[in-house]
């Protein structure tokens, strides 16, 4: 299969053929159709993330469909539209997986980091952890949500119930949460650098009741809020 490697941080991936990758106990071997690309691929590519599996094919944003499956995984059938998102195995024994907590597991594995990911014609992933994808929204409008997307419902959904959310930063993850709060009934506010007009207007075409900068007054009345480091979605490859 064709794979994009990355070899040493800061070096360009290079194009090779690898073998397919075969499934073992409790995986699917999928069909990679889009992967897009995070911010935390480009933290792995320029060595900030220091200890990745080298070589390493990157990519978590993974939408691809079943082709095979290993032994005792019988979750998604053949043909089937998945997809694989950042956490890619954990041990199921600690005190973070028994308690639902398994983003936290301290021996957790990462795909596109510790596994390789999606930059690849096929790739295979733990069945535990990849989403159905049923519906018909286009594989390059999903791969995106399952890193952004995912972390901004999760913190939509530890913010409770109220009537005001702040998002402070207003990268990919708040951009698509904002309009899930808003269709949830939330008034939204959403909190940019100083200046930032531009990021301020898109918010505000999202839904956004209120739009301007850290520290205004008129953003210090809030039910709950989210706090978004910068996280950065391009235009997914696919393959």
């Amino acid at each position: 299969m064709r794979a994009m490697v990355l070899d040493q941080p800061r070096e360009p991936l290079i194009e090779r053929e690898l073998p397919d990758p075969e499934p073992g106990e409790g995986q699917v071997l999928l069909e990679v159709s889009a992967c897009g690309v995070c911010r935390t691929d480009l933290h792995i590519y320029d060595g900030e993330l220091t200890e990745p599996k080298l070589p390493l094919v990157l990519g978590h944003q993974i939408v691809g469909r079943v082709i095979g499956a290993g032994a005792g995984a019988e979750r998604f059938a053949k043909g089937e539209r998945v997809g694989v998102p950042w956490l890619g195995w954990t041990d199921g024994t600690c005190r973070y997986c028994r308690s639902g907590r398994e983003n936290l597991c301290v021996a957790a594995r990462f795909t596109g980091y510790d596994l390789d990911g999606g930059y690849a014609e096929r790739v295979v992933a733990d069945e535990r952890f990849c989403f159905p994808l049923p519906g018909e929204t286009s594989d390059e409008h999903l791969a995106p949500l399952l890193c952004a997307g995912l972390i901004g419902y999760r913190s939509l959904r530890l913010a409770g119930e109220g009537e005001r959310l702040g998002l402070y930063g207003f990268g990919s993850s708040a951009h698509i949460i904002c309009q899930v709060a808003v269709a949830q009934g939330w008034h939204v506010y959403a909190l940019t650098r100083e200046g930032d007009t531009e990021t301020q207007d898109l918010a505000r075409s999202l839904g956004a009741e209120w739009a301007g900068a850290v520290g205004d007054p008129a953003a210090s009345d809030l039910d709950a809020a989210i706090v978004f480091f910068q996280k950065l979605n391009f235009v997914p490859m696919v393959a």
